[in-house]
């Protein structure tokens, strides 16, 4: 009798708990993470200076934007404050480091410490409220640290700004795109992986609980208040960590370069990338990041035949953030990680239609 092969299943079966908490969903996809990231350690080797920044660039705000994801992808709160704390890990990692002299590789997770600090003490309040009176507060909260980095002399330099050392690890000065980003890359593997276990521990349940419905979670004995405030506080962390990454990449911190425009941004990241999502978040950070390129390119184009479209390409970079903001929301609201995931389904369905 000829043998007959069991069939595989056509979907997705997970039939214990360890396989529904697992960290990535298939093999295939742990061995694609670990060749990818093999293949940005080589990166620096072959790709010139313009690429490196741009990665390099990606890679800072893609972490604070995680951070944002885990506030409002997570826990359903809004923080329309973001960029206040992500200038604030910015001013706190040169004020550390000028202050004690530590070295700047241990003052940089030290003010995502210190941010986490301040972003649980807005959260307090916060926490409390939902919708529209939340989104006040946390706008209030954006003004208030503005506010405080052009008075605090002693913290921030005021309106001259405050400098920030070169990062040394081992002896090594970090003074080259190639070199630092290394830097970044490790913090940006750290703080993916943290969030990703986060997501598959009681506490990530617990903040998706109180996002999908508040009641039904208190009513499970999930502190509601707790939660929200842990929310914030970690979504502070991440904003500090990426904030303090920039402000020693730059070399320079003012206060110009943290305004409630970068707080829109930072939100069109995760809603186009798609909310509650890890990948979500460096997805959509890749858009908005290349975005104002493309669309400068595009103009440049246009202008050929349209010249006074050379003159309009600073209005048309600010509007596209915007625009795609409310074109995801229409035609795409889960983001560029639903359509990935569609995209990966029907290979993985292939040739059927379910």
């Amino acid at each position: 009798m000829s043998h007959v092969p069991h069939p595989r299943p056509c979907g997705d079966f997970r039939t214990s708990y360890s396989d529904d908490t697992s960290l990535f969903r298939t093999r295939f996809e742990g061995w694609s993470i670990y060749a990818g990231i093999a293949a940005l350690l080589v990166a620096p080797l072959f790709l010139n200076d313009y690429y490196i920044s741009q990665m390099l660039m990606i890679g800072i705000f893609a972490i604070a934007a995680l951070g944002l994801n885990v506030l409002v992808g997570f826990t359903g709160q809004i923080s329309l404050g973001h960029s206040a704390f992500f200038g604030f890990g910015a001013f706190a990692s040169a004020w550390i480091n000028n202050t004690t002299g530590l070295p700047v590789f241990i003052c940089i997770p030290l003010a995502g410490v210190l941010t986490t600090a301040v972003g649980m003490i807005f959260g307090i309040p916060a926490a409390r409220l939902k919708g529209l009176y939340l989104a006040i507060a946390t706008l209030a909260s954006q003004f208030i640290l503005q506010d405080f980095f052009a008075r605090a002399d002693w913290f921030s330099g005021g309106s001259s700004g405050s400098l920030a050392e070169t990062v040394n690890f081992l002896g090594i000065e970090l003074d080259t795109d190639q070199k630092y980003f290394y830097l970044v890359l490790f913090w940006v593997i750290v703080s993916f992986l943290a969030v990703s276990n986060l997501r598959r521990s009681r506490d990530g349940r617990a903040l998706v609980a109180v996002r999908d419905h508040y009641l039904s979670a208190e009513i499970m004995g999930i502190n509601l208040t707790r939660y929200r405030i842990l929310s914030f506080g970690v979504s502070s962390f991440f904003a500090g960590l990426g904030g303090a990454l920039y402000g020693h990449y730059l070399g320079y911190v003012s206060v110009e370069g943290f305004t409630i425009l970068l707080s829109i941004q930072f939100l069109a990241m995760i809603i186009i990338g798609g909310l509650g999502s890890v990948t979500g978040s460096l997805l959509g950070t890749i858009f908005i990041m290349l975005l104002p390129q493309f669309m400068e390119e595009a103009a440049s184009a246009m202008a050929v035949v349209f010249p006074a479209m050379e003159q309009g390409k600073a209005y048309i970079k600010e509007m596209s953030v915007g625009a795609v903001i409310i074109l995801f929301l229409i035609f795409e609201p889960e983001g560029l990680i639903h359509r990935w995931r569609m995209i990966r389904a029907s290979w993985k369905l292939y040739p059927f239609s379910h």
